[in-house]
């Protein structure tokens, strides 16, 4: 059996060859882990490798099988972000003088991604911290992305996305705070969906050496992210749920159906432009292209409504919310660095960079006035998706950048249509979704004209996650979705 004969195969395909004796599970995870070790020495995605308990699995996989067994992940080759504990496995995070921390136990996410049946090959590398749109660091080096691999494939879980991208399993698990799903899956033209906050139990995503407890992390979650779209919602539900360390969190046990089984009553919101930061016309075109599809699909669109809330004022909440919750775990040193920096700040100063040094020092009063604001944002998305049921809308500005790994992202630019951008502003668009806690699917469309992914995101409304997985599928079934990356076809 050739390496590549499953590559690309989605985890549905997979489980219905299985089904069918087609394939087994040692040979899906053989397939595997012969593409890693023939590509992964060029992208560096898989930065810990379980091939041997993986194997294991698969043959345990392959018993349940035989037995009539069915679970939704069974059999299916898989990774996992780095961050996600692992029994056995390293958990660094990126950090250095964690290099030599492993898990005792399996995260809550992982363990029920076992008890789905799914095959665990291995972990995938991260930026420190989780706290990048670029994954490198000094344990384990950086990873390219398999489209351009002078190009970031987007972070933190690039790993993932370019494990999925080069074939190196069907699924993976990531996390996302700042578009930390979705931003890879775009960079890598795969699919990712953000849930809706505190659907998936977080126990176990934890950076070393921190116990493995039940903990809120403010605007955090983890994720699935595959090569289609049909593939986020089977993942989506093994993964959701309450921790069972914790009480009060039955409301999540179960989520509604898609709000439409087709095209045809879906009503879908466009935007392409934001207040405060360029959206590159490849991207503009992109979404373009696919409004247009939708429409001749018999999709109602709208480009503009008075339901929308302010993108400026509550991007600029954001910065301040996420800043602050991300300041608690800054040494000392960077802590005072920041308040002294932010005392010089002029009330005049409306500026992305300004708002973030403001959040890293909000006071405790300042927080709950904030958070009351986002109460208010997410009353007004309550609102506008009785009139709409998605928002699409951009996921980054440009499509994916060489590798910059200035230390101080402050000072990095991009550029959008030949004109330098603030770096962390890119927060804006991630951001959509994030504040207010909202399901996001990103998809891909297509390729530009220098053969990288272009992207965009499904916006949905709270708790109805299946609906913009499901709006994914339909234009994946009809427009197309996946394209693998051409020097790694083979």
């Amino acid at each position: 059996m050739a390496a590549s004969q499953w590559s690309f195969t989605s985890a549905a395909g997979m489980s219905a060859a299985l089904a069918a004796k087609k394939v087994s599970a040692v040979e899906l995870a053989q397939a595997a882990i012969a593409r890693i070790e023939k590509h992964d020495g060029k992208i560096n995605a898989i930065c810990v490798r379980d091939f041997e308990r993986g194997l294991e699995a698969a043959k345990a996989a392959d018993a349940a099988l035989a037995r009539g067994d069915k679970k939704p992940l069974l059999g299916v080759p898989m990774t996992v972000k780095e961050s996600f504990n692992v029994a056995g496995l390293p958990t660094t995070w990126g950090y250095v003088q964690q290099k030599d921390f492993k898990a005792a136990e399996d995260s809550l996410p992982v363990t029920r991604v076992k008890t789905a049946g799914g095959v665990i090959l291995g972990k995938t590398n991260v930026p420190v911290s989780l706290g990048d749109w670029q994954s490198y660091n000094d344990v384990y080096g950086v990873t390219n992305n398999p489209y351009d691999l002078g190009r970031t494939p987007g972070g933190s879980s690039g790993g993932s996305s370019a494990a999925l991208a080069a074939g190196f399993g069907a699924l993976s698990l990531g996390s996302d705070i700042g578009g930390s799903l979705r931003v890879p899956a775009f960079h890598c033209g795969v699919y990712a969906h953000k849930p809706t906050f505190d659907l998936c139990a977080l126990r176990g995503h934890t950076p070393p050496p921190l116990p493995p407890l039940p903990f809120n992390r403010d605007l955090s979650v983890i994720g699935p992210m595959a090569r289609s779209a049909a593939d986020l919602g089977v993942l989506l539900d093994v993964m959701a749920g309450p921790d069972p360390l914790e009480a009060g969190t039955a409301y999540r046990l179960s989520l509604p159906a898609s709000r439409h089984p087709e095209f045809k009553g879906f009503r879908v919101l466009v935007l392409d432009t934001h207040p405060l930061l360029p959206t590159s016309a490849a991207i503009k075109e992109a979404i373009a292209k696919l409004a247009a599809n939708l429409e001749s699909r018999g999709v109602s669109i709208a480009r503009e409504t008075p339901l929308l809330p302010d993108l400026a004022a509550s991007s600029r909440l954001y910065m301040r919310m996420l800043l602050s919750f991300l300041a608690a775990s800054f040494t000392p040193e960077v802590y005072a660095g920041a308040q002294a920096a932010a005392a010089q700040l002029p009330p005049s100063d409306m500026s992305l960079a300004a708002e973030r040094l403001r959040g890293i020092t909000l006071s405790h009063r300042d927080w709950v006035l904030a958070d009351g604001g986002r109460t208010r944002l997410r009353a007004q998305w309550r609102d506008l998706f009785k009139k709409f049921d998605a928002v699409i809308c951009p996921i980054m500005p440009t499509p994916a950048f060489p590798h910059d790994h200035l230390p101080d992202q402050e000072q990095r630019r991009i550029m959008i249509d030949g004109k330098p951008a603030p770096y962390v502003d890119q927060l804006v668009w991630p951001g959509i979704a994030t504040l207010p806690g909202l399901p996001a699917t990103a998809i891909p469309l297509g390729l530009d004209k220098d053969g990288l992914p272009l992207g965009a995101q499904i916006v949905g409304p709270w708790l109805e996650d299946h609906t913009p997985i499901r709006l994914a599928s339909l234009i994946e079934r009809e427009f197309g979705g996946f394209t693998p990356p051409p020097m790694f076809k083979d």
